[in-house]
C-alpha cells in the first residue's frame, strides 16, 4: 500500500494531530472531531460552520480562519460527520448572532445537518443553511438526489464569510451564500481512480488510457468515457459543460481545482486552456484561481468552476482571509 499513513484506522486522527501542530491559530478537538478558529465566539459576528468526508483536503478544516469558516467538522474518508459533531461545533462558535451551516449536497451530509439543525435549535441557537448543488455532469449520483456539490463550496464559504466578517446578519450572510451558489456551477474530470485508505486500491475501474468526464469527487460515474485527451480538449468540453448552464451575462471569478494527484505545472497549462474557451465566448474573467482545494484524494485530473459576480460578491471576494489554505489581504 503505498500511501503514507500508519493504519486506515487511525488516517483521520493522525491528519488532525499533524495539522493541530502546523496551525496553533487553530483549536484543533481531535477525540470530538472538530476544528475552531481560536478565537471563536467572535462576539457580533454570525459563525459559518461546514463539514464532510476527509479526503477531499483542504476542504473543509483547511478554510476555518478570519474570513471563511469559524468551525469545520471532519468525517471518516468519504463519510459524512455526524450531527454531534455539528451541533458541538456551532456552540464552540455561536456568538448569539446565529450560525450558518454550509452543506454540500450528499445524502447523508444533508440528513446528519438538517438532524444537527434541530438539535441545535433545541438548545437556542439561530441557524441558517445553504445547500451548496453546483456540478453540471449529472442530475443523481451515487451519493446524492439532485447535482452535487463541489467547488462551488470554496466560493460560498469564501464570499459569505467575508460578509460575516463585516458583522451582516444572519438572514443576509445566508441570502448571500444562497446567491453564490446559484451564481456558480463546475464540471470536474478525473484521468485517474482514487484510492481510499481503507480499500488500499482504486475505488472505480479506470482502464489505461481512458479518462471519466463529468467525474464526481468521490470517484461518481460522470457523463461519459473516452479515450484519453489534450488539455485543449478537455477545457473545450468542461467549461462548455459549465456555459451551457450558467450563461453568464457578466464576469466570473474561475477555480481550476486539482483533484490531489495532478501537479500545477499541469493545472496552470490547463488553466491557460480553460481561459482561451472563455475568451472565444466573451466570458469575462475577474479573478481566477489555480491548486488543490477540492480534493479527492490521489485522484489525477481537474475541475472548473465558475462563479458569476456583481460589485459586492467580488468586494467580498477580494476581502482578507487568513486560513491555512487560502490567504490574502490584511
Amino acid at each position: 500500500m503505498r500511501m503514507l499513513i500508519n493504519v486506515p484506522e487511525t488516517v483521520v486522527a493522525d491528519a488532525l494531530r499533524g495539522m493541530a501542530a502546523a496551525h496553533p491559530e487553530l483549536a484543533v478537538d481531535i477525540e470530538n472531531r472538530v476544528i475552531v478558529r481560536r478565537d471563536a465566539p467572535v462576539a457580533g459576528k454570525v459563525a459559518l460552520v461546514s463539514g464532510g468526508g476527509s479526503g477531499h483536503e483542504p476542504l473543509h478544516g483547511g478554510f476555518v480562519g478570519p474570513g471563511m469558516l469559524d468551525a469545520a467538522c471532519p468525517g471518516e474518508v468519504f463519510t459524512s460527520p455526524v450531527p454531534d459533531q455539528m451541533v458541538r461545533a456551532a456552540a464552540a462558535v455561536d456568538s448569539g448572532e446565529g450560525v450558518l451551516f454550509v452543506v454540500k449536497n450528499y445524502t447523508g451530509d444533508v440528513l446528519n445537518f438538517d438532524m444537527a439543525v434541530e438539535l441545535a435549535e433545541d438548545e437556542g441557537v439561530r441557524l441558517g443553511k445553504v445547500l451548496v448543488d453546483d456540478d453540471v455532469a449529472v442530475t443523481d449520483s451515487l451519493y446524492t438526489a439532485g447535482r452535487r456539490g463541489t467547488g462551488a463550496t470554496l466560493f460560498v464559504e469564501k464570499i459569505a464569510g467575508a460578509a460575516a466578517e463585516e458583522r451582516a446578519p444572519l438572514e443576509r450572510v445566508e441570502a448571500i451564500g444562497r446567491q453564490v451558489n446559484g451564481s456558480s456551477r463546475s464540471f470536474g474530470v478525473a484521468l485517474s481512480a482514487c484510492s481510499t485508505p481503507a480499500k488500499a486500491g482504486p475505488t472505480f475501474d479506470l482502464p489505461s488510457g481512458e479518462l471519466e468526464l463529468g467525474v464526481g469527487i468521490h470517484g461518481e460515474p460522470g457523463r461519459e468515457r473516452r479515450p484519453m485527451m489534450t488539455s485543449r480538449e478537455i477545457a473545450d468540453f468542461a467549461v462548455n459543460a459549465v456555459l451551457e448552464d450558467l450563461r453568464p451575462s457578466g464576469p466570473v471569478i474561475a477555480l481550476v481545482n486539482g483533484m490531489g494527484a495532478t501537479p500545477l505545472l499541469e493545472l496552470y497549462g490547463f488553466n491557460a486552456e480553460v481561459q482561451r474557451v472563455l475568451a472565444e465566448r466573451d466570458v469575462a474573467v475577474a479573478r481566477t484561481l489555480v491548486g488543490n482545494y477540492v480534493t479527492s484524494l490521489d485522484m489525477a485530473g481537474a475541475s472548473v468552476t465558475l462563479c458569476e459576480v456583481d460589485e459586492e460578491l467580488l468586494r467580498l471576494w477580494d476581502a482578507p482571509v487568513r486560513t491555512p489554505a487560502l490567504r490574502w489581504g490584511g
